[in-house]
């Protein structure tokens, strides 16, 4: 997608690749730092809840969306 940034993090020991608009990473960096989080720990967290069928780039933007709801 135009205007994704791409960023490697590591999910329980493996690198692997992240895909998102650079104010969605804006924005896991702010709620990781409220959380007191690194944003490779906050990004397994979310990892880990996510439905097996949701991609992890969605499933961040959802996160962050709710974050910001609530």
């Amino acid at each position: 997608m135009p205007g994704d940034v791409k960023r490697s993090v590591t999910i329980a020991g493996h690198r692997t690749s992240v895909s998102l608009e650079a104010p969605f990473w804006d924005a896991l960096r702010e709620i990781a730092a409220v959380r007191g989080l690194s944003v490779n720990k906050m990004i397994a967290e979310v990892d880990a809840s996510r439905d097996p069928e949701q991609g992890l780039s969605g499933a961040l933007r959802v996160f962050v969306l709710g974050y910001y709801r609530n």
